[in-house]
């Protein structure tokens, strides 16, 4: 890696672009902190974790052109990829037949509702103004990455309900957040 310590955003993704190595060792070292943070909001598995993180960059690295600056920041673009791919590990046949033993516990005692370290990334504060079964929906779709339809079994409550009230939810949290 070259002497250079910052990158301004487009250089960054120009360099990434051209597949600059330095650039994405850069990249590594300033953002798999942030990125780790958010796979483990939906994986467990501190070594499962990992290697999605380890997924994640190399899905970055190769899927780099498709990004598009006029829909957002890079960090948010690679948000987005870290929290899809930690989405989809969790939903994938393999892990979900290491979890048949153990069942989704949504009882009122274990309320999921805000999973620590969200507070990292400012969302706790945000996230308690809702109501609780609104917290308890975003946990476990967003964080936990479970279907809608599994929360409507787990939950014993209509598919439609689920969605209408995690849409509802969602645009609260939007207007809370703007």
């Amino acid at each position: 890696m070259s002497a250079k310590t910052t990158y301004p955003e487009g250089e960054l993704v120009t360099l990434l672009r051209q597949k600059d190595e330095g650039a994405f060792s850069y990249l590594y070292e300033h953002y798999s902190g942030a990125l780790y943070g958010v796979v483990r909001q939906v994986v467990a598995d501190e070594e499962l974790a990992q290697d999605v993180l380890q997924e994640v960059f190399v899905s970055i690295w190769r899927k780099i052109d498709s990004y598009d600056a006029l829909k957002g920041r890079l960090f948010t673009w690679m948000l987005n990829v870290a929290r899809n791919a930690a989405i989809d590990k969790v939903r994938s046949k393999g892990y979900q037949q290491s979890l048949r033993q153990t069942s989704l516990d949504v009882s009122e005692s274990s309320h999921p509702a805000v999973r620590p370290g969200i507070d990292d990334y400012g969302l706790k504060k945000t996230l308690s103004r809702l109501k609780d079964e609104q917290r308890q929906l975003i946990d476990l779709s967003y964080y936990q990455g479970y279907t809608h339809d599994q929360i409507a079994k787990a939950l014993n409550i209509p598919l439609g309900t689920v969605k209408t009230r995690l849409r509802t939810a969602l645009s609260q949290l939007r207007t809370m957040l703007s």
